[in-house]
């Protein structure tokens, strides 16, 4: 039976290599639709958690799923990546960060491709999801299946697709957000929308794997350069004793032509702090400036010393200096409600704070205990939100604004807060500084 046929009456197995925040929502969906799915990850941790312990290792994923999938068999994992043919459709969500250069680390995609290469059997379907520049899935992807005497669109089909995962998004979930995808060949593009359109409501097919993959980085940069915008404004605005939080909420009044966003600490999450830069990246080889890109990347990534400024004011207003006072830090994650550290800013705040010589504590639920990390190793524990312990310390910030925070009970017994987020917007008194 072929592929098509395969897809069509449901008797085909997905392959996801890389069981993370994008790979393992989207292992679950094939899995509860009754659809056989093997997990690949080189973390032994994970594939313990699914199959040993059938509990997820993600905090907005439920437990349930993953009992549920393993249980009805029809999920598995493994770290052994020989059982690859045994996979109708392989999807990719590996990491692709930036080095300290801003350049791609392209090495998680091009070790699992030449991983696949080493497997590839006819009639399989590979798609990409990891964020990347346009013209990674032909260029690398293509090239290593290629060489090894495969005919893309004949022998095997390769797409681009990619993730738009927003975890814990109430709204929106790997089902119910629409599904951009490029092939390298119609056939190609055909399978592939077939696969998707099992567990995603919607897929939108472009041309080409570089429209598919320019279409991730358009949506990230339009947000990374916005938020620019307010966080330069925040800093403009707070200089001359306006609230900027107050002119955003006023702006959203107009009902057209307007996008409200919102300033913060600094960017998190894989995406937006990433996404542009594979495209200044790129640019260079065709020797064009992306200055705004680059620019908006310089504001966002200023901000976390922006707020250790505030920080340090606030100190200073209070007859306090930085060094030596106890600091505690509320919300860790990049965004609220979640437990994903990819670049969180709250991380770099710490750096930063120590490096000025503070102690720094920090509070949040949803990582109880800081793992060790590709850029910090912080050997640190949360700290439970009590009137005491709250009172224990010369400041309060708050980072991350996760919901569960008693904000009255830490209004109440805090010395001083400074506020990122606005979270404390109900609360008004001399102890409160906005950064």
């Amino acid at each position: 039976m072929n592929l098509k046929n395969k897809v069509i009456e449901n008797k085909f197995t997905v392959g996801i290599i890389g069981l993370g925040y994008v790979g393992l929502p989207l292992a679950l969906e094939f899995a509860n639709k009754g659809i056989n799915v093997i997990g690949f990850d080189l973390d032994e941790f994970k594939i313990n958690k699914i199959l040993k312990e059938k509990k997820s290792y993600i905090k907005h994923i439920s437990s349930e799923k993953i009992k549920s999938a393993v249980e009805r068999n029809t999920l598995t994992a493994t770290t052994d990546f020989r059982k690859l043919p045994q996979a109708d459709a392989i999807i990719i969500c590996v990491p692709t960060p930036l080095n300290v250069n801003r350049e791609p680390d392209m090495s998680y995609v091009i070790n699992t491709a030449e991983t696949i290469g080493k497997y590839l059997r006819k009639g399989q379907f590979i798609s990409l999801e990891s964020t990347t520049y346009p013209g990674t899935t032909d260029e690398i992807l293509l090239k290593i299946f290629e060489e090894k005497g495969f005919k893309v669109g004949k022998d095997f089909y390769l797409c681009f697709s990619p993730e738009r995962e927003d975890p814990n998004n109430e709204k929106y979930s790997t089902s119910t957000i629409p599904k951009v995808l490029g092939g390298v060949t119609k056939n190609c593009i055909e399978i592939g929308k077939l696969i998707y359109e099992k567990v995603i409501v919607k897929v939108v097919p472009v041309s080409s794997t570089k429209a598919a993959e320019s279409t991730k980085l358009l949506e990230n940069i339009f947000r990374s350069i916005n938020i620019a915008l307010v966080n330069e404004l925040k800093v403009v605005f707070d200089r001359m004793g306006i609230d900027i939080w107050e002119v955003i909420e006023a702006a959203s009044t107009k009902p057209f032509g307007y996008t409200a966003f919102y300033p913060g600490p600094g960017l998190g999450g894989h995406c937006i702090p990433i996404d542009p830069f594979y495209l200044t990246w790129k640019a260079r080889e065709y020797e064009i400036s992306t200055k705004f890109i680059e620019l908006a990347g310089e504001i966002n990534t200023a901000m976390p010393e922006y707020v250790v400024h505030k920080v340090n004011h606030a100190l200073n207003e209070n007859k306090k200096c930085l060094k030596g006072s106890k600091i505690l830090l509320l919300g860790l994650s990049y965004k609220k409600d979640i437990d994903d550290l990819r670049e969180s800013p709250s991380l770099k705040l710490i750096e930063l704070l120590q490096d000025e010589g503070a102690v720094v504590d920090y509070s949040d639920d949803y990582v109880t205990v800081i793992p060790k990390l590709r850029k910090y190793e912080f050997k640190k524990k949360s700290v439970k939100i009590t009137k005491q312990n709250i009172a224990k310390y010369d400041l309060v910030l708050l980072s991350t604004d996760h919901s569960y925070y008693d904000y009255k009970l830490i209004f109440d017994n805090a010395k001083i807060i400074v506020d990122s987020r606005n979270a404390f917007k109900k609360f008004k008194g001399k102890k409160l500084f906005k950064a």
